[in-house]
């Protein structure tokens, strides 16, 4: 028996969670003095309601080795041999490294065991790692071994683009993803950048002026890069506005020959609390 486990910022819906049996640690988030655990203690949609209003921005914390630890153990109690750990990005975040402390804890704690654990640094964010989850819970259905899991992982984890534009450039600025003369630019000239994943760190590759221009931006690179053979469904990410995400699916099918699942899926409060109100991403499998 094969368990997958990630952190919260794989932003995979709840109810696919449920379906696939993959267990989440989540970060934490401090929101004005108060600490709250990612879609455990607070949802996505209550903290993008109380974003605007917010006087402090909110910061956020990596899982810890005793969180990942305990699903690990937890697993392995429910008959469990083998766990594939799959953590955003460590260029992004401690939570890939908290995620391998917790397997040495493990080992260290049993020796002899025969257990195996395998976690992935994905070199991803939000749904990229989620993607390679839902992809392996896939495989995992159709008979796919442990090692052909962790294969896989390791071998596409960086051929999953990322888009992402954002609508309120004050947010990349605070997380640290813009400079302030570049975000005074963008407002004056009415840009919105667009952000993809290089060497594990967002990077920005685009901009772009307006939404329909980042729609038309997204569709044109997803016929350029999509690797039509790995590419078996896309997902579409929003933080606020569920209604641009459906614009970009339908987009998607009138203007592409892609016929497989196009996932529509909300980001989590951690990955929203960097990208703001008004986030669209895209992620699929590019080619090499």
């Amino acid at each position: 028996m094969i368990k997958l486990m990630a952190d919260s910022t794989c932003d995979l819906a709840d109810e696919v969670l449920e379906m696939y049996d993959i267990s989440m640690a989540p970060l934490s988030i401090n929101i004005e003095g108060k600490t709250y655990k990612d879609r455990v203690d607070i949802m996505p949609d209550e903290f993008y309601g109380m974003m605007e209003a917010l006087s402090e921005f909110p910061t956020t914390g990596m899982p810890s080795p005793v969180e990942y630890l305990a699903i690990m153990k937890n697993a392995i109690e429910s008959g469990y041999k083998e766990i594939l750990c799959i953590c955003m990005s460590s260029g992004t975040s401690g939570a890939y490294q908290s995620a391998e402390l917790a397997k040495g804890y493990f080992y260290e704690e049993n020796p002899d065991s025969t257990v195996k654990i395998h976690v992935v640094d994905s070199k991803c964010m939000s749904h990229g790692s989620g993607l390679l989850l839902l992809k392996s819970a896939l495989m995992r259905e159709r008979g796919a071994t442990f090692e052909e899991l962790v294969e896989f992982n390791e071998t596409y984890k960086t051929n999953v683009k990322h888009y992402l534009s954002v609508d309120d450039l004050d947010h990349l600025i605070k997380s640290g993803r813009l400079s302030n003369a570049s975000a005074f630019l963008g407002k004056l000239l009415m840009l919105k950048p667009i952000m993809t994943m290089k060497n594990g760190k967002g990077a920005i590759v685009a901009k772009e002026r307006g939404l329909k221009r980042v729609l038309v931006h997204y569709v044109q690179e997803f016929i350029k890069r999509n690797d039509e053979k790995m590419t078996e469904f896309v997902i579409i990410g929003y933080t606020s506005d569920i209604k641009v995400a459906q614009n970009l699916k339908v987009k998607l099918e009138k203007e592409t020959d892609f016929k497989g699942d196009i996932h529509i899926m909300q980001m989590g409060v951690s990955v929203g609390t960097h990208v703001g109100l008004g986030a669209l991403s895209m992620f699929f499998v590019e080619k090499n």
